[in-house]
């Protein structure tokens, strides 16, 4: 029988192991090289499922834990475990990292580079999904970017030198900004230790002061922003994006832009209440910026990549929005986007780089009535679209209503620019499939071959699926989710349902009333 407790830290040694096999495996065998990623990634999906599968929500805290003592006179261990957030991120990256293995069968150049900075990037995301020892959560997060610098510059496409440039800049800068927080959490709870089970137990008698907290949030909030595009700091991730070579940018929306999140989850709202009850409200104002500077600016593209890029810059508001409202419902909605919109992203990303592999164009204006040609990647495509768009029946819908709802009590005026941010997204997402894949056929298409055989075809029929599944069948995670949020939010409920700041202030009780 599997042992829960020794599975958690192959999901990052998996992805490793691979890339050492990889390179010692000669450059010439490519066939053997994608094989040993596709099957590393495969194997990392069924532990992912395994632990998704056995997790008990109804069992408080982290399961699954190892702990590995590392540098004792400075609280540092190898510590590892997962609640309900966790083990969805987790099971979301690992459905990704195989879809990008898949999608990377068509990589010729230098195969061999490629495939061992593309496992180390999968390793360093489950390495941070999985930490509970802040020093290897900093670690992982840092160590993700390194395999994206090449990854982006050797292999992407226009721009790439830059692309790569301004995305390691920009995530740099803002994990030393993140840094500052993390040493002052350290140092100033007096404890020695980087562990966040021990630093949450000993808030709970010895909280952080009030001037502490209001002055550390920022640096964790901003700097571990800007990986989730938090506007202002989300000019580097179109041009990403569009640079990065297709598995890279299914990775790049679908879990990297979640880490940021998923660290503000794991540090401002357990750690530093607050600290978050005073600056998420003020997040809240710029995610709606987010939400409809990046949907205006999908509208005006013409680059497919870019279309999506903007989207997800846009989408990543709502998951802000969620954090914002402080409560149960809305943070378990921001955890389901998590999971419904990095899929959505991924298979449009994926689709955009099958077209582009057979047109070598991703010029709107260029293409045109591709769903003759390309039956299957035009179906998917739609339904990625619908995915986009909030469209009921897909799991993308069920996390926009959780948040919408809940914003709703606390943050009006966001909430309607909010919803007012899906119309444009559904104008852009349908205008882009009705341009793209249907009208006549140009000639030039003539010959495009669509993805035909089960293996071609599985990735981008999986994550269709994926989304099917739980837009159908929420419950499958919101019932893993929700316990860890409610022991979360009840934790500090006293300080999150006092009194609001000004600009979180619901609606009078009279409108409410008059709503209703």
């Amino acid at each position: 029988m599997l042992n829960g407790l020794s599975l958690v830290p192959w999901l990052v040694f998996l992805p490793l192991l691979g890339a050492g096999l990889i390179l010692i495996t000669s450059r010439e065998h490519v066939s053997q090289i994608r094989g040993t990623a596709i099957g590393i990634t495969a194997l990392n999906l069924l532990l992912a499922i395994y632990l998704f599968i056995t997790f008990d929500p109804s069992i408080q805290g982290y399961q699954s834990v190892v702990r590995i003592p590392w540098v004792l006179p400075l609280g540092i261990s190898y510590h590892v475990g997962l609640d309900g957030i966790g083990v969805v991120m987790i099971l979301l990256h690992a459905i990704l990292s195989l879809g990008g293995a898949l999608v990377s069968r068509s990589i010729g150049q230098n195969a061999k580079s490629y495939f061992v900075f593309y496992l180390i990037l999968v390793a360093s995301i489950f390495g941070v999904f999985t930490s509970i020892d802040l020093f290897f959560l900093y670690f992982f997060y840092e160590m993700a970017v390194i395999p994206l610098y090449p990854l982006i510059g050797i292999w992407g496409s226009q721009n790439r030198d830059y692309a790569a440039m301004k995305l390691t800049l920009y995530i740099s800068l803002g994990a030393v900004v993140a840094l500052v927080g993390l040493i002052s959490l350290y140092l100033v709870s007096g404890i020695s230790s980087f562990d966040l089970i021990q630093l949450s137990e000993h808030i709970k008698t010895h909280p952080f002061s009030s001037d502490f907290q209001l002055w550390c949030a920022p640096l964790l909030i901003f700097g571990f922003g800007v990986v989730a595009s938090l506007w202002p700091f989300h000019s580097w991730s179109p041009i990403g994006y569009a640079a990065a070579p297709t598995a890279v940018s299914m990775l790049h929306a679908g879990v990297l832009k979640k880490m940021g999140i998923f660290i503000i989850i794991r540090l401002v709202i357990t750690l530093l209440p607050e600290g978050a009850k005073f600056w998420l409200p003020i997040t809240a104002i710029l995610c709606v910026i987010n939400i409809l500077y990046g949907a205006w600016a999908a509208m005006a593209q013409k680059d497919m990549k870019f279309v999506i890029g903007f989207a997800s810059v846009s989408h990543m508001g709502y998951a802000f929005l969620g954090l914002a409202c402080l409560n149960q419902t809305g943070l378990t909605g921001t955890v389901f986007f998590m999971f419904a919109h990095g899929v959505m992203a991924a298979l449009c990303f994926a689709l955009i780089g099958f077209i582009y592999d057979q047109a070598h164009t991703r010029m709107i204006p260029e293409l045109g009535g591709l769903a003759k040609q390309l039956p299957f990647i035009s179906i998917c495509f739609v339904m990625a679209a619908f995915a986009s768009s909030g469209l009921p029946g897909f799991a993308n819908f069920v996390s926009e209503i959780l948040i919408f709802f809940s914003a709703w009590e606390r943050l009006p005026w966001q909430t309607v620019l909010a919803v007012f941010g899906i119309v444009v997204t559904a104008t852009y997402m349908l205008r882009m499939v009705r341009n793209v894949f249907f009208g006549p056929l140009k000639p030039e298409w003539a010959k495009l071959n669509d993805a035909k055989g089960f293996l071609n075809q599985f990735p981008y029929a999986f994550l269709v699926i994926v989304l099917l599944i739980f837009g159908f069948w929420p419950s499958l995670l919101l019932n893993v989710i929700r316990p860890t949020t409610d022991a979360l939010i009840e934790t500090h409920g006293s300080i999150f349902k006092s009194e609001r700041v000004a600009w979180a202030e619901p609606l009078p009780a009279q409108v409410h009333k008059e709503s209703r």
